[in-house]
């Protein structure tokens, strides 16, 4: 139950290997950390790789969090931006510590669908740059060209909290994503290099209207990388079914998140979740999107997940749930990599 590989659409590892430090994030990651995801764990649960996001965090009190977010409804403030100069350190400390990992023969940075492909037919984890909030990239650009050319090749215009770029949604439950205004000038011009350069854009944590946005001024496939559907879970951060539609028609995707609060029909942050719960997204999404636009974007090493998949290591147990409901070889390999590198290959080129 470890294969077809899984490549996954979005994880926070190397924020957690920031905190810990710099020094030791290889050698943690190489041997096995108290986290999700690290070589151990990948070869024992065929976690492939997958796209590796660069966060700058905002300070918070996660145990306020936790508590306010067990509440039949909340509606979380999000934090102050974030400005430039406080963000372009912390991802290049963050983007370094991947090359880290590369160099010490943990991880392939990826720049292609092809090399994408060739790590997972040969069992090194594949490890695509994303960034998750463009706080680090200034008004003209200049930020962004040079990233590119050093490996990335996926973004998120904002993680929830303002950028000079958009807005995103808040953590409300229930909710919907129609939550502001859309992208600002900024923002489409960074919709317009990205397409230029071939650079994914990632819509998850986007309001509804800067989502519309993009739809209607990019060129390449819509992407989430980490939702989940709005009809299951009517929290802020999931995807209407028009949203859904709109994905299907640009031939894009959208990764399945692991994060109970967007799992739960309750919203709550729970971490008892049943997999039969992860099964009812995934078989909306299917329905909505088609079999060849639906992947996972599991959100390890940054949110709560269920207990049952703490780690990377235990998601044989969903194979093994998604083949016992009926998930043939064909749909899970399409789930499990195939999708993703369809849409990384139509973005990116060959």
């Amino acid at each position: 139950m470890t294969q077809p590989l899984i490549f996954d659409g979005h994880n926070d590892v190397l924020l957690r290997l920031f905190t810990e430090g710099r020094a030791t994030a290889a050698q943690g990651f190489l041997a096995g950390r108290d986290g999700a995801i690290d070589v151990p764990s990948a070869r024992a649960g065929g976690f492939g790789g997958g796209l590796f996001a660069v966060y700058v965090p905002s300070p918070k009190d996660l145990d306020s969090q936790l508590e306010e977010m067990l509440k039949d409804t909340y509606d979380m403030p999000l934090p102050d931006p974030i400005h430039w100069e406080d963000a372009f350190p912390v991802v290049m400390a963050q983007a370094a510590i991947l090359f880290d990992l590369e160099e010490q023969g943990a991880l392939t940075v990826c720049r292609s669908a092809a090399e994408v492909q060739a790590c997972l037919n040969s069992g090194i984890l594949a490890a695509v740059l994303h960034i998750e909030g463009a706080e680090a990239i200034d008004p003209e650009l200049n930020t962004l060209d040079v990233l590119y050319q050093a490996g990335l090749r996926s973004i998120g215009p904002v993680w929830s909290r303002e950028t000079i770029f958009g807005h995103g949604v808040p953590f409300r439950y229930p909710s919907s994503p129609d939550t502001g205004p859309g992208l600002t000038d900024h923002g489409l011009r960074l919709v317009r290099r990205c397409n230029e350069l071939g650079i994914m854009i990632d819509l998850s944590h986007l309001n509804e209207a800067g989502f519309w946005d993009v739809a209607r001024y990019s060129t390449q496939p819509l992407v989430a990388t980490h939702s989940n559907a709005h009809a299951i879970c009517p929290h802020a951060r999931n995807l209407t079914d028009k949203q859904l539609a709109a994905i299907a028609e640009s031939d894009g995707m959208v990764g399945l998140n692991f994060a109970v609060a967007f799992l739960r029909s309750d919203g709550k942050k729970l971490s008892e979740v049943p997999l039969e719960q992860m099964i009812r997204h995934l078989d909306h999404l299917i329905e909505t999107l088609g079999e060849d636009r639906v992947g996972f974007g599991s959100d390890y090493d940054g949110a709560l997940v269920p207990d049952v998949l703490n780690s990377c290591a235990g998601l044989p147990k969903l194979r093994a749930a998604l083949r016992q409901h009926g998930y043939d070889d064909a749909l899970m390999t399409k789930l499990c990599q195939g999708n993703w590198l369809r849409v990384l290959e139509k973005t990116w080129g060959a």
